[in-house]
């Protein structure tokens, strides 16, 4: 903030305010801003930062007052995530600045994760199966079944459940190689589960916290 007010791209901007004359380096940005945005948005522009500059102590002083909050050792910041592509570009950019800036970073919070046994080698092994070889499965099965089902609509059960199973799988696969590539950076990592339903009470909160500090 502090560097922003005393920039040299904001006495350009209000220079037009504070004087008729434009000096000689200044012009040339002057002629291409006027023939992008237009004389009347450069004079609104000016008059706003100049109305902004007469709150330069009170903005900058809170401005300091937060940075000495946010560096001070003992604060700390916490990631909070999906492991989907887009959202992990971000926190992976959020962790990179706070490292940069020199900030702490204490915590990573993955956020709806798919359960591990998507990825359990005999459960992948009973979808193959399910999803391959549906007619034989259902077809022994049957018999053994209260109600007898029709075969054909089992089959057709047992090949979708499979293939989903494999489906859901695939994104587990991605989430674990991405956990374990953000799982370096901080102290602390921490997961939650994907929850069948929204956390809206008291007992869900209980229910999310003994999820991620079991």
């Amino acid at each position: 903030m502090a560097e922003f007010f005393s920039s040299r791209l904001l006495r350009w901007l209000t220079a037009p305010a504070r004087s008729r004359l434009v000096n000689f380096a200044s012009k040339p940005f002057y002629t291409v801003a006027d023939r992008i945005l237009g004389t009347q948005f450069l004079q609104d522009i000016a008059e706003f930062f100049m109305l902004f500059q007469s709150m330069y102590d009170g903005f900058v002083e809170r401005a300091r007052a937060v940075e000495k909050v946010l560096t001070d050792r003992r604060s700390t910041f916490i990631v909070v995530s999906t492991l989907e592509s887009a959202p992990t570009r971000e926190a992976e950019f959020f962790i990179a600045e706070l490292e940069a800036r020199r900030l702490h970073l204490g915590a990573v919070v993955f956020n709806k994760v798919l359960p591990s046994s998507l990825l359990d080698r005999a459960a992948t092994t009973v979808a193959k199966r399910f999803e391959a070889d549906a007619a034989a499965v259902a077809g022994a099965a049957a018999p053994a079944l209260a109600g007898a089902p029709d075969v054909a609509s089992l089959e057709r059960v047992l090949r979708e459940v499979g293939a989903s199973f494999l489906n859901f799988q695939v994104v587990a696969t991605r989430e674990a190689e991405t956990r374990a590539r953000l799982a370096g950076d901080p102290e602390v990592t921490a997961a939650v589960p994907y929850f069948d339903s929204d956390i809206f009470d008291l007992g869900g909160l209980v229910r999310l916290g003994e999820s991620v500090w079991r």
